[in-house]
Parts: C-alpha cells; sequence; structure tokens
C-alpha cells in the first residue's frame, strides 16, 4: 500500500487557566476567544478545503482538495476529489480511509486522547488553546482580507515546532492553518464556502464501498 498523505484534521469545525492566558496581549486572548466560541456555537459544518504538504526535499508541494463535512460531536468526512478520489470518516472512535483505486478500505480505532491531537483538537474544540500553545500576533503571506493571524507554538514538545492560524475576523471562523514539523515539512489546510449549522446529506457519515475491497485493519492512529 502506498503512503497517503491525510489532513492531520480536521478538519472541520474552526472552533483559560489564568497561569497560561496571562503572558497573551488581550488582543490576542480576544481573537482566541472568539475563534472558540465560534467552535462551540457549531454543530454542523461543510466546507470546500485545500490541503497542502511541503515536504523540504521536494519542489513541488502536493495539493489535494474536497469537501469537508462535520457534526457534533465527534463526526467527521473528509470527501477528496483532487488529484484521486478517496474519503477519510472519522467516527465513534473509528478512523477509516478509502482509497477506491487501490480498493483498500484501512481502519484503525483510536483511543480518546486522540481527539486532543493538534488540527483535531482545535477543530472539534476538545483543547482550550491558551492552556495548549503559547500564542502571539503574526504577520504572514496572505491572499484573504479581514483576518487575524496567530503563531500557537506548542507548551509541551510534539511533532509541530509551531502552528499558523489564519481566522476570519467577521465570523472568527477558522479559513486557513498551517502546521510545521521541526524536519522542515510544512502541512497547510485552507478551508472556504463554509456553511454552518444547516442540514448535511443523508448518509453523510456512512461508509459504503463494495464487496470486493480489502479491509486492512491497522492498529496505528490515522489522522485526516
Amino acid at each position: 500500500m502506498k503512503r497517503v498523505a491525510l489532513p492531520l484534521i480536521l478538519t472541520g469545525a474552526l472552533l483559560l487557566s489564568a497561569l497560561p492566558a496571562a503572558g497573551q496581549s488581550p488582543a490576542v486572548r480576544q481573537v482566541v476567544q472568539n475563534l472558540e466560541k465560534a467552535i462551540a456555537s457549531t454543530r454542523t459544518l461543510r466546507a470546500e478545503f485545500t490541503q497542502l504538504y511541503f515536504a523540504a526535499a521536494v519542489a513541488d508541494p502536493l495539493i489535494e482538495s474536497g469537501e469537508l463535512f462535520f457534526a457534533k460531536p465527534d463526526l467527521m468526512r473528509w470527501e477528496y476529489s483532487r488529484p484521486e478520489p478517496k474519503v477519510f470518516l472519522a467516527k465513534d472512535g473509528l478512523f477509516e480511509m478509502y482509497i477506491p483505486a487501490e480498493k483498500q478500505l484501512v481502519r484503525s480505532r483510536v483511543p480518546a486522547e486522540a481527539y486532543q491531537s493538534d488540527i483535531i483538537g482545535i477543530l472539534l474544540g476538545t483543547r482550550s488553546i491558551l492552556e495548549t500553545y503559547s500564542v502571539e500576533a503574526v504577520s504572514f503571506p496572505t491572499n484573504n482580507t479581514g483576518v487575524r493571524q496567530l503563531k500557537l507554538t506548542p507548551r509541551e514538545e510534539g511533532e509541530f515546532s509551531h502552528l499558523l492560524l489564519e481566522v476570519d475576523g467577521r465570523t472568527w471562523l477558522l479559513r486557513r492553518a498551517v502546521f510545521m514539523e521541526w524536519a522542515g515539512n510544512k502541512r497547510e489546510y485552507v478551508f472556504r464556502k463554509i456553511r454552518l449549522n444547516s442540514s448535511l446529506p443523508a448518509g453523510t457519515f456512512n461508509l459504503k464501498v463494495p464487496g470486493d475491497v480489502e479491509v486492512i485493519e491497522d492498529r496505528r492512529p490515522r489522522f485526516p
């Protein structure tokens, strides 16, 4: 089975102890609180996404795109359409990746703490941003207007050296997230046409595959 770059989100929904928050400026705290309030008020979400993976040793990024569906408390579906169809589904503590071209369904059961990971924790609102990260206002290149930009540095060492978030200054939803790996690789997610709290298509979180698909049970957690 070839290696597939997965969105570390989710994706999905674009959601303080006094001591950690004390070091943040009032403006930064306000942006974070607005983001978390937006996430908390989101019941369902549907958005188009573009996912880019920049490898340090490769000139051109791997670019994938599709549509993201989210429903609280923990349902997510990443429906990829380009460059090849595939589906990533998170449901009932089970992560499934279906790749039609390979006739494979990779399935892994993930412990509850997996939902505390960086991108999923932010999208689902399962982590307090100011408790988990040191946050500061920054400026980095963008094509969007009316956005607030933040740099998040994990308080505990993990997979990423830091994260960059771009938050819509009107809706306070997450428009863009960039994850900088220690090895110099970079993962980026861009969200567009975000629709909140609307009815999702019936069967959105059901995954139907042909009978000849190979099912692979994988003990390693797989994230979008």
